[in-house]
């Protein structure tokens, strides 16, 4: 059983790596760089945005999700809420060691940029001063665990992270 799976996992790293030197078929390269407006600690991902990511140039936007409309950043990357937030506070309470596994969405934008949100979008300043996103007056976090665009593995880890609405309501 070794063999034909090795050799399947081979062939499919193998294809994976040739696809990502030349482009595949359905995706489109281009020498535009990403929108300058966003900065965030995000996730390394090694997928590409979907081509409507890209063309919406949003720094938040809507995804569809396993849990149904979700918000998330302009590549692709899911944005989660900490239930410990207390709503229009101007703070964060995930601080220190929390924050290497739920890292900040920022923007160096005044205005950030949606494309489907529906929710009052603003910043609070972070610790280390940079403008991190709120929405509907919560602010808003990756997961360090979602490696590319539509994971959602930080959905109710710990009973108090959630996903976000298109409106802005955490999705329980």
């Amino acid at each position: 059983m070794k063999k034909p799976l090795s050799f399947g996992l081979g062939a499919l790293i193998l294809t994976a790596a040739l696809a990502g030197c030349g482009g595949s078929p359905g995706t489109t390269t281009t020498s535009t760089p990403p929108p300058a407006a966003v900065s965030s600690a995000a996730p390394a991902s090694s997928a590409s945005a979907t081509s409507t990511t890209a063309a919406s140039g949003a720094d938040m936007m809507v995804a569809s999700s396993s849990t149904g409309q979700i918000v998330v950043d302009s590549e692709g990357m899911s944005l989660y809420f900490f239930t410990k937030d207390v709503k229009d506070s101007g703070t964060s309470a995930c601080t220190e060691a929390c924050l290497t596994a739920w890292p900040i969405f920022t923007t160096t934008s005044e205005a950030p940029t949606v494309d489907g949100v529906t929710g009052t979008v603003g910043t609070i300043a972070s610790p280390d001063g940079k403008k991190h996103v709120t929405l509907n007056g919560m602010p808003l976090y990756y997961y360090a665990k979602d490696k590319a665009p539509g994971d959602v593995t930080g959905q109710g880890v710990g009973g108090v992270w959630y996903l976000v609405s298109p409106t802005g309501e955490m999705i329980k």
